[in-house]
């Protein structure tokens, strides 16, 4: 398997479970990773001194802490112009997966899930793939990576995206094809469609980001000084739907559920969990807080998430195989870790892909239903609000956002009627910008968020 994005969720899941294979004894599988950015640089050069190897702490909600090194990733590719590296390693006929975690923003998807194609990295792609060079985008990466196979007659190879965006392998491959439409390479483009598969797959585990305290830990349980280690929860979920072309690990064998659709486990998470998650964050934000659990913690803001899952959310997923109550409730006791000291920066990130992902599709179907939403009108505005801070610039931390353009949201914020130029935002909305019924709500929520803001104890910022 060759992984492009060695981020911590990576080396925190996937990878994970391939490691609970080899530890079993079936070694017919290893990894190899690099990035597609000159990014995290000193993590790389921690694995590859340490031969790939990393200690993962997890932790479950009661406190209690394991340590775990990892040994499945076997190459550590660093990152260089031209990917050279990735894409020899992509074309070789023993890589059989190629896997990636780039986050949402990082599929350059416009309201319509159509890919972006005037996008600024997209267009830069196209050009370095008429040129025969690698791009830096996923699907620059990818484009080079499958012509070079296609080249070397390296033969079939599955896609699996490990990203939380919903139907993510479907989604990558529609990317992909529109991607290499615009470079103009047919040949490509035929062999893809005979010769990749692209399973859809739902993925779950929360995994902070790594600190110097994590690496203390680890020193003074096991000894070891790892530079490379991290952090998760003890939870951890995988599934994914059997579509592979040319052999995959038996990841049934590590609890890895293998099925015929992801589609209700998606929905449950997306919605309950990543939704969720994103409105203590951004509650949290306005609340003064730093940490999740710390929102959790507060009863106005549990509320709030209770009531957006179990009033909006659950009736429009329901008749579901999942308990969806029982999910709820496991999704905020999760949340309530405290050891995770997982922080509403790095949660409230990318408002502009999690709003059309994770939310406005349960405000689209109530709305076809002429169901109220209320409760789930809550999250946008809560965001809406967060903006207009970093647009003051009193946003308690950096606000890293790839799908946001910067003047727009400016302009949302400085607008006469900020409820208004919010609700008619097509980046966030869609189809639905300018419904008068969102507009409407979303003028309700915004009171109640204003009231909440300037509640006891709430953080003081720019509005």
């Amino acid at each position: 398997m060759l992984h492009l994005g060695l981020g911590s969720f990576h080396r925190a899941h996937q990878a994970v479970y391939l490691h609970q294979l080899m530890a079993r004894g079936d070694r017919r599988w290893a990894l190899a990773g690099g990035n597609l950015r000159p990014d995290m640089a000193h993590t790389i050069d921690a694995l590859r001194a340490q031969q790939g190897h990393y200690t993962l702490e997890t932790v479950t909600p009661e406190g209690e802490r394991e340590y775990l090194l990892v040994e499945s990733i076997r190459t550590i590719v660093p990152w260089e112009p031209g990917l050279t590296r990735l894409v020899e390693l992509g074309a070789q006929p023993g890589t059989r997966i190629i896997s990636c975690t780039v986050t949402e923003a990082g599929y350059y998807l416009d309201p319509s899930l159509s890919l972006d194609r005037v996008h600024a990295e997209i267009a830069a792609d196209i050009q370095a793939l008429r040129q025969g060079r690698a791009g830096s985008t996923i699907y620059g990466a990818l484009a080079a990576i499958l012509r070079a196979r296609m080249r070397c007659g390296a033969g079939p190879v599955t896609l699996l995206n490990c990203d939380n965006l919903r139907h993510n392998g479907d989604r990558l491959l529609a990317g992909l094809t529109a991607f290499l439409q615009e470079v103009g390479d047919p040949a490509l483009t035929r062999w893809v469609e005979a010769n990749t598969s692209t399973p859809n797959a739902m993925v779950d585990r929360i995994t902070p980001r790594p600190t110097a305290e994590v690496v203390e830990r680890v020193r003074a349980a096991t000894g070891r000084h790892d530079p490379a280690a991290l952090m998760a929860e003890s939870f951890i979920q995988w599934v994914i739907e059997d579509r592979f072309t040319n052999g995959r690990p038996e990841w049934e064998a590590v609890s890895v559920e293998m099925v015929d659709s992801v589609d209700a486990h998606e929905e449950a998470k997306i919605r309950l969990l990543n939704g969720t998650h994103s409105c203590i964050a951004w509650a949290g934000t306005l609340a003064g807080t730093r940490y999740i659990h710390e929102g959790v913690a507060d009863a106005r803001i549990r509320r709030m998430a209770h009531d957006y899952a179990t009033q909006n959310v659950i009736p429009v997923l329901s008749p579901s195989p999942i308990d969806l109550g029982a999910y709820r409730d496991t999704v905020l006791h999760r949340f309530a870790n405290a050891a995770l000291q997982d922080t509403n920066q790095r949660v409230a990130m990318d408002g502009y892909s999690k709003l059309p992902g994770f939310i406005v599709p349960t405000i689209a179907q109530r709305l076809a239903r002429n169901d109220d939403i209320e409760a789930v009108a809550l999250l946008p505005a809560l965001f809406l609000a967060c903006l207009h801070r970093w647009h003051a610039g009193t946003l308690p931390y950096e606000y890293q956002d790839q799908a946001m353009d910067p003047a727009a949201a400016h302009a949302i914020c400085a607008a006469p009627d900020p409820v208004a130029a919010f609700a008619a935002d097509r980046v966030l909305w869609g189809e639905l910008a300018g419904h008068s019924a969102l507009q409407q709500a979303l003028r309700r929520a915004a009171a109640r968020v204003d009231a909440f803001a300037r509640g006891p104890g709430a953080a003081r910022g720019g509005r």
